[in-house]
């Protein structure tokens, strides 16, 4: 089942930890199948009050997004982000196709 790794970020500080954690990322990802289907974007808020960026990577399933976030090459550079922005970040599995919102009551 597809997995997504899910972040919400906000108050980004542009610099030089940033643009190393930008440049290194995707080397991290390819071992496990990740690939960007969200990163930031144009928003159009219809409910609430969003601030800030919405980021989501897809895998191949909760396992490998689990091991790409721990795995060494990963954790090298988590730092660089987590000291220039604020934000959660979760693992989520998706659901499968033909999925419909009653499925989840029984």
């Amino acid at each position: 089942m597809t997995a997504y790794a899910v972040a919400h970020l906000r108050d980004v500080e542009f610099g030089p930890d940033i643009v190393a954690y930008l440049e290194g990322i995707d080397a991290t990802l390819a071992p496990f199948a990740g690939r960007f289907l969200i990163h930031g974007g144009a928003q159009i808020v219809l409910e609430g009050d969003w601030q800030g960026d919405l980021i989501v990577i897809a895998f191949p399933d909760l396992e490998r997004a689990r091991a790409w976030y721990d795995s060494p090459t990963y954790r090298r550079i988590l730092g660089l982000r987590r000291g220039r922005a604020e934000g959660e970040v979760l693992l989520v599995e998706g659901v499968p196709n033909g999925h419909r919102a009653t499925d989840i009551l029984g």
